[in-house]
């Protein structure tokens, strides 16, 4: 239980925040749990021009300035081109910390990319609450997620195939390939359930998978975690394997956010037997020949995973192609100009081929 409760107009609530089903009007405490998935309330503090949009709850973006009321939620976040920051161990109304990605992740920002500028400075008001006692004005502080994680998991796949997109780093391509991947694979008449295994609570990637056919789709952040790591990776993704192929769908596609190198933990996912033993197929997304060459020799010879095929921006012309096919040895497909080969390459490498219902 907590005190001092009052109440507070909010302008913008955050989808990391979304399963708390919170109100425009959130009662908050100044008790606050500095703990990753808490979720805070703040004022923004300053402008920007650039990197200056939230998504939404709804799932839309509005741009953020300076007086709005902001809910959010506490997280750490290490992004080649992004922000890098960290949960404080303390943390009071009044202080002030910055938002850390466009998703409504808050914390200490500890170095920025020059492209994005400096992120928004945040005055801390207070905690939100929730009221889980039917009858009773009990508030206890509001955390992401619908449910919590189970760190000891088990895996079962139940024999649906399954596509993992990894990438070189961020802004590899890979949501691009996936959308790609499932768009040709719902032409070709089947069902396909997606996610996201790793990467910084933000639900555009799903929603596009969404939009591009998936029949459902599932991220980190119902799981209650707003940045995944090392140890919770590898527990995330036996999760929303299981519980979607649960539902039978003919294929799963997921994609595994940042690169193989990040600190997200791509690597400690690939080092799982279980895992790698479950995946169907490899998609790799790099962006130019040089990082195509290294993630296929890392597939190769640190997790023992032979690429399906290689997409990305190594792609986008035809030189990047014959690079990659001539001295790497693995069919390679540009996800927007060639989308259509690319799904039907996946779809032949995984045993799911079928004519098109057209």
């Amino acid at each position: 239980m907590v005190s001092g409760m009052r109440s507070v107009v909010v302008d913008k609530i955050a989808s990391v925040a979304q399963a708390c089903g919170l109100s425009r009007e959130v009662r908050i405490s100044t008790d606050i749990p500095s703990e990753e998935g808490v979720v805070v309330v703040v004022e923004v503090l300053t402008n920007k021009s650039t990197y200056n949009t939230l998504e939404l709850t709804s799932g839309r973006m509005a741009k953020v300035g300076k007086g709005d009321i902001v809910v959010g939620a506490l997280g750490h976040r290490k992004a080649l081109f992004g922000y890098s920051g960290h949960v404080p161990p303390a943390l009071q109304a009044g202080d002030v910390i910055q938002m850390l990605n466009i998703g409504g992740v808050l914390g200490v920002c500890d170095s920025i990319n020059p492209d994005k500028g400096k992120p928004f400075d945040c005055r801390v008001l207070g905690v939100a609450l929730n009221f889980p006692y039917l009858g009773e004005r009990i508030g206890v502080p509001a955390r992401a997620g619908l449910r919590r994680l189970d760190l000891a998991a088990k895996l079962e796949a139940r024999q649906v195939p399954v596509v993992a997109l990894a990438g070189t780093c961020m802004e590899a391509g890979k949501t691009a390939a996936a959308c790609a991947i499932i768009s040709r694979m719902r032409h070709r008449g089947l069902v396909i359930d997606a996610f996201k295994a790793t990467g910084v609570s933000l639900r555009r990637d799903v929603m596009a998978m969404e939009d591009a056919g998936a029949r459902r789709s599932a991220i980190f952040t119902d799981l209650g975690v707003v940045t995944t790591t090392r140890v919770n990776g590898p527990a995330l993704t036996r999760t929303m394997l299981t519980e979607l192929s649960a539902g039978k769908p003919d294929v799963i596609v997921f994609e595994l956010g940042d690169g193989i190198l990040g600190t997200y933990g791509v690597d400690a996912i690939l080092e799982c037997p279980d895992i790698r033993a479950a995946l169907t197929g490899v998609v790799l997304s790099a962006n130019d020949p040089v990082a195509a060459w290294g993630g296929v020799k890392l597939l190769r010879d640190r997790f023992g995973i032979e690429p399906c095929v290689v997409t990305g921006p190594s792609t986008d012309n035809q030189v990047g192609v014959e690079i990659i096919t001539s001295q790497m040895g693995v069919p390679a497909f540009n996800a927007m100009s060639a989308g259509a080969a690319l799904g039907d390459r996946v779809m032949e490498a995984v045993g799911l081929a079928r004519e098109s219902a057209a």
